[in-house]
């Protein structure tokens, strides 16, 4: 069951077009953040990535990206989140 395609467009509670903070985690390794600024401009060219925020764990192993996306309609948006659920570099999408 897609539960996306089951709230019509007048219940949502994004409205489009809008900047949209989505929230990447996954191991902190050489080229994570390069990949994930990848993948957003891919769905917004206009896409900034020295606007990326990083928040290391405390641990050191992991890291954690804002990045904030402008989107224009819900499609865009469920595609960017299955895009980046699939990479293999991500953890978390949140």
């Amino acid at each position: 069951m897609d539960i996306s395609r089951d709230i019509p467009p007048e219940q949502s509670l994004i409205e489009y077009p809008c900047h949209f903070p989505i929230k990447v985690m996954g191991a902190q390794v050489e080229g994570f953040c390069a990949a994930i600024a990848h993948v957003a401009t891919q769905f917004d060219p206009s896409f900034d990535a020295s606007t990326i925020e990083q928040r290391p764990s405390r641990s050191g192993n992991y890291l954690g990206l804002t990045i904030s996306v402008y989107v224009t309609h819900r499609e865009q948006l469920d595609e960017l989140y299955r895009t980046l659920t699939t990479h293999p570099m991500v953890k978390i999408v949140l």
